[in-house]
């Protein structure tokens, strides 16, 4: 049988954050979810969910956004993981990143939550950080505005131009990640912007 992989975008739930910083995670999975026409339905585990397949014949994807808020996204993470019995390596979470500029994104395996309340509880909840993640860059906020606040506020007009391409970037990197592994996936998606 494929391997199963549980793809959790992480972020806040409602209409009042659907367009923020904070829920770029989420927006992956919906750009994952539509390339395969299929659509989230509401799961026991606290979260939506749309089972497919990376493609014919390949690994079992199980794309997932968590119903609760953003700082409390372990409990549905971990409720899935075990529903659907995917190990810790297996869990790939996609999120928002303040240190990495906005249009950019880097994958890595394990490491430091580096402040963000949403991995630091997945990992809590899953009891260890060894899970892959798909950073995806919003940039540190202009100025003196505080980032608890900059990762609410909705993309500016020129990063909503550039969004959909970022998002289709961070899509592909997910998939080449389950494909290939995350050297291989590290190599094309860290590379500058030609």
């Amino acid at each position: 049988m494929a391997d199963t992989w549980l793809i959790v975008g992480l972020g806040n739930p409602g209409p009042r954050y659907e367009a923020t910083r904070h829920n770029v995670g989420q927006m992956v999975i919906d750009e994952l979810a539509r390339r395969r026409s299929e659509s989230l339905r509401s799961h026991k585990a606290g979260a939506r969910v749309a089972e497919s397949w990376l493609r014919p014949g390949g690994a079992k994807l199980v794309l997932a956004k968590p119903n609760s808020f953003m700082n409390v996204s372990g409990g549905p993470v971990s409720g899935l993981a075990a529903f659907y019995s995917v190990p810790a390596e297996r869990v790939v979470v996609v999120h928002d990143e303040l240190d990495i500029p906005f249009d950019s994104l880097k994958l890595k395996i394990g490491g430091g939550h580096g402040g963000h309340n949403g991995v630091r509880d997945v990992a809590k909840a899953l009891g260890t950080p060894e899970f892959p993640r798909v950073r995806v860059g919003i940039g540190r906020p202009p100025g003196r505005q505080d980032p608890a606040d900059w990762v609410l506020d909705p993309f500016g007009s020129a990063e909503r131009q550039v969004l959909p391409i970022a998002i289709g970037d961070a899509a592909d990197a997910v998939e080449q990640l389950v494909e290939e592994g995350l050297l291989a996936a590290q190599q094309r998606h860290h590379a500058p912007r030609a």
